[in-house]
């Protein structure tokens, strides 16, 4: 469902991505861990169509991002990590532009949005300016706006920012119920909880470069250690980590 092969990009002389290649299967629910600026963020980006790489390629559902954008992006459900949006609509005013892009049916548009509004208790806000949401109300938008279609792959970068204890449950029991059903999960996250608990298989990236990637016994077994946050601080703390690290 998602396919890279050589992926790779630079800012001037900066090597942000450095040849990544991922082979993520149908239901497969992935975790993408990094310090900052180990270049997730690129990653997302390219991924989804929003850059062009230097070298490389990207595929989601077996469409080539750059030569079919279009097809590409039909399937993709994707949460930035500052989700945008026009302030000035309401919380249904979004959720039908949104259902209007993806040309969905105006009876199941509204079924579909009624059904996310209550899921993510956003039916008291469905007629509140998004302006005047709270930064966890907006994050929920987000979340429900993406899945709106019924994507096949959803990309979600650091999900469970400003929401509260209650709502984390719920996006988490929603992310995972959709991986069972089928739908490919690209999950960024600082969390490293949520990223063990969730992940079928978890990509660590370090300065542009792939240099972890498995399911937690594969780096249990290969790191001697129970908890990802131990596997990944040590690996973090190692020649040329994290600490090393002060790139974007």
């Amino acid at each position: 469902m998602i396919r890279t092969r050589d992926l790779t990009m630079h800012y001037g002389g900066l090597k942000a991505l450095q040849g990544l290649n991922l082979d993520i299967e149908p239901g497969e629910f992935f975790a993408f861990l990094g310090a900052n600026a180990a270049g997730k963020t690129t990653t997302i980006k390219l991924i989804t169509g929003l850059l062009r790489p230097t070298a490389g390629d990207a595929w989601l559902c077996g469409h080539h991002v750059q030569e079919e954008p279009l097809l590409a992006r039909r399937q993709l459900g994707f949460v930035p990590d500052v989700a945008v949006f026009y302030d000035k609509l309401t919380a249904l005013e979004f959720m039908e532009f949104i259902a209007d892009l993806f040309e969905l049916d105006e009876t199941r548009a509204k079924r579909l949005t009624g059904d996310l509004f209550e899921q993510f208790s956003l039916r008291p806000y469905a007629r509140e300016q998004i302006e005047h949401l709270s930064h966890g109300t907006r994050q929920r938008l987000a979340i429900a706006a993406a899945l709106l279609h019924d994507p096949k792959v959803i990309i979600i970068d650091e999900p469970m920012v400003g929401l509260d204890p209650v709502h984390v449950r719920v996006v988490k029991e929603e992310l995972k119920a959709r991986s069972r059903a089928g739908v490919t999960v690209f999950m960024s996250t600082h969390l490293l909880n949520i990223a063990e608990e969730l992940a079928d298989r978890i990509a660590i990236i370090q300065a542009g470069k792939l240099i972890s990637l498995g399911t937690m016994s594969d780096l249990r077994a290969e790191h001697g250690a129970q908890k990802l946050e131990k596997i990944f601080l040590e690996m973090m703390s190692g020649p040329g980590g994290a600490a090393a690290d002060s790139r974007r």
